[in-house]
């Protein structure tokens, strides 16, 4: 039995494939006219529409066809936004959020932001790192191959250096998370290193200078001058941070109070709060400022080539090392002004944590137990002592 060949339908197609493509055509089972062409979303996926233009002629149907493609061949194409590299980002920081930062960390940003660009590669797309790049640069820096250096290469560095180095890349990925792209969204969608853990040494060298280590520093001090001597006690008196202390100004020093007040500004963790002097402090302060005349705003330890600012903590660091060799204290365990501030919070565990934390500075009283406070024989035997009286007198029970 033969076949009935059936009629072609008609249909007509206006404009290029991938750009403006349009069809017209006839459906013969409803008498009606069909535009059919393709349309893009938002995130760019293309979905083909179909819309009836009802009875009428081959004629109306190829004008409306070619009427389409034209306007969608003059439309301007929207461009796709390229993904931010390594380069851009860091650009951003350095100009929006380092300035708000430290002299000593805006230097380092800009330290690690060219160690970072030579390491992953200023085009580098952010979205593509992983844990392959971070364990990489981990033993890159540990071993020396990789510096902030102008050579790129270096000595070998310690955990401790390369987790603050990691912080830094770490902090600029989170920011982008959160910083606009001025499109409505944000220069990151996720940190890909989000979760990645800093290296850490296992047993930190957190040296404590003994009483006879101290002495001896502060003999070395009085032979260097006032204002050695001065700095070492008020760093021991304190507790403080040695950036603390050389940024103090006559008017910080209330010494008919004998109290002292630290600026949030001139403070690491940016903690306004006022301590008392010890009488040693109060003594010493008060020769200094004889011998200064100063008063008022004036920097308490001004710099010797400028007067108008503190003095650096670079002088302070070699002023340390030369107290240090004077002193022969042992070289290679990290003595330094910290050891100073492990000193003040190990001998005065006695006290409520919280005013320990309050007195020296600092904001978190779990940092004192894990950082800074050392245990001793002395105390150890005292409390045993202690312990074996109360239970003489039965206040303890066996």
């Amino acid at each position: 039995m033969a076949r009935t060949k059936r009629k072609q339908a008609w249909s007509y197609s206006a404009g290029h494939y991938g750009r403006n493509r349009v069809r017209v055509f006839e459906r013969a089972e409803r008498g009606d006219v069909m535009l059919q062409y393709v349309e893009r979303d938002e995130s760019g996926a293309q979905r083909p529409k179909r819309v009836s233009l009802g009875q009428c002629t081959r004629e109306v149907a190829r004008a409306k066809a070619d009427e389409v493609a034209a306007r969608f061949l003059s439309a301007p194409v929207e461009s796709k936004p390229e993904a931010v590299t390594l380069q851009v980002l860091f650009d951003i920081y350095g100009r929006e959020v380092s300035p708000q930062k430290g002299d000593s960390k805006r230097r380092h940003d800009e330290r690690c932001a060219r160690m970072f660009l030579r390491f992953l590669g200023a085009g580098r797309d952010p979205r593509t790192l992983s844990r392959r790049e971070w364990d990489r640069f981990i033993a890159d820096r540990r071993r020396g191959a990789i510096a902030p250096t102008k050579s790129g290469k270096g000595r070998a560095v310690a955990d401790r250096v390369i987790g603050y180095d990691l912080c830094f890349l770490r902090a600029v990925l989170n920011w982008a998370t959160m910083a606009s792209d001025d499109r409505g969204g944000v220069l990151l969608e996720r940190n890909p290193l989000k979760g990645l853990t800093l290296p850490t040494e296992d047993s930190p060298v957190r040296s404590v200078l003994t009483a006879e280590q101290y002495e001896a520093l502060r003999s070395a001090a009085r032979n260097l001058g006032l204002n050695a001597e001065l700095m070492l006690t008020l760093v021991h008196e304190t507790g403080h941070r040695v950036g603390s202390v050389i940024k103090l100004r006559w008017s910080d020093i209330d010494i008919d109070r004998g109290m002292i007040r630290w600026r949030a500004e001139n403070d690491k963790i940016g903690f306004a709060h006022e301590t008392p002097l010890s009488d040693e402090a109060v003594e010493l302060l008060s020769r200094a400022q004889r011998a200064q005349a100063a008063i008022g705003d004036t920097w308490v330890f001004a710099s010797p080539a400028d007067a108008t600012k503190p003095c650096s903590r670079h002088l302070a660091r070699d002023l340390f090392e030369r107290l240090r060799d004077r002193a022969q204290l042992p070289k290679g365990q990290r003595y330094g002004w910290h050891s100073l501030r492990r000193k003040f919070a190990s001998e005065l565990k006695a006290i409520p944590l919280k005013d320990l934390a309050h007195l020296g500075g600092w904001k978190d009283p779990a940092t004192i137990l894990k950082c800074y406070q050392k245990p001793d024989e002395a105390t150890q035997r005292a409390a045993l002592a202690q312990r074996q009286t109360l239970r003489a007198g039965g206040l303890v029970r066996r």
